[in-house]
């Protein structure tokens, strides 16, 4: 798999336009794909769709993880699928394949639950719990104050770097899904906070040179699972129930309630589709129903 395993992944980047992180996920898919089919005696090369299917049925028993792991959800098995369908084009258009075994295999339909998201005060809540006082404390005030004001995903606040800052016009360049950019203004409480990391955290948190603006204890780029880290043990201190991307979240819905157009959202979002963004306006609309229940209320 190592040859091919190279030019899948160009594959996936260049011609399917899926990010470096979901090409890697495919990329892990194909190797245990390959690995159930050879401990049947088979080959990804000859495989049939009634041996993929059995592949999807112990994919989604949870088989693959690790002991005790848990029934996958559809969302997780429809990328699994997907991740099927990409590998076996991929092997068509190699010539490894003259047909394409996993054409009768429909993607699972996913059940679209409602995100969290935070109210303002919470968010007010979760951000004066970071302590300003010490290095780290001031990037965590700047790193989740940016996340917050530009719907920021986890990734692109730890990619951010300095040739994508334009902290005087109060503006960031992102480097979104399917490598797509787009330029996402933020508010004056997140350019105060970057204005004193930049000045003052950063520089005790530097060991060397770095391009990334958020770094962590060692001096380089801060990654996602350090963010996450981070957001966990404030979550704790703060007693706000959260993940980082409920931010995000709670960054569209708060824009919409604040009377921002869907297609504005969508922009700064990054989302290629707006029935993803769309999501945000049923949220909304539970809400003024909450608000009519608590104020309102049928006798």
């Amino acid at each position: 798999m190592d040859e091919l395993s190279v030019r899948y992944r160009g594959y996936l980047i260049a011609a399917r336009k899926r990010s470096p992180l979901t090409a890697e996920v495919y990329l892990r898919e194909a190797a245990t794909l390959q690995r159930f089919l050879e401990a049947r005696g088979a080959r990804p090369e000859r495989a049939t769709s009634v041996e993929l299917l059995g592949y999807l049925v112990w994919r989604q028993s949870g088989a693959a993880g690790s002991e005790g792991a848990s029934v996958l959800s559809r969302k997780t098995m429809a990328r699994v699928v997907s991740s099927i369908h990409a590998f076996y084009k991929f092997m068509r258009l190699e010539g490894l394949r003259a047909d394409d075994p996993s054409e009768l295999i429909e993607t699972p339909k996913q059940e679209r639950a409602l995100p969290s998201v935070l109210a303002p005060e919470e968010v007010d809540r979760f951000l004066a719990s970071i302590d300003p006082s010490t290095p780290r404390g001031l990037r965590d005030r700047a790193l989740f104050e940016l996340i917050y004001s530009c719907g920021l995903r986890i990734s692109e606040a730890a990619d951010l770097s300095f040739d994508r800052l334009y902290l005087k016009e109060r503006v960031i360049r992102v480097i979104g899904k399917g490598r797509k950019e787009r330029l996402v203004p933020f508010g004056e409480e997140a350019a105060l906070w970057l204005s004193r990391y930049v000045e003052e955290g950063r520089p005790a948190l530097a060991k060397g040179r770095s391009d990334r603006v958020f770094l962590n204890q060692a001096g380089k780029g801060i990654s996602r699972k350090g963010i996450w880290k981070r957001f966990d043990g404030l979550r704790d201190a703060s007693g706000v129930a959260a993940k980082v991307h409920t931010f995000r979240h709670s960054f569209a819905t708060h824009l919409l309630a604040g009377g921002a157009d869907l297609r504005t959202v969508q922009e700064l979002l990054g989302h290629s589709d707006i029935s993803t963004t769309q999501i945000y306006t049923h949220i909304d609309a539970e809400s003024l129903q909450d608000y009519h229940r608590d104020y309102f209320p049928r006798k």
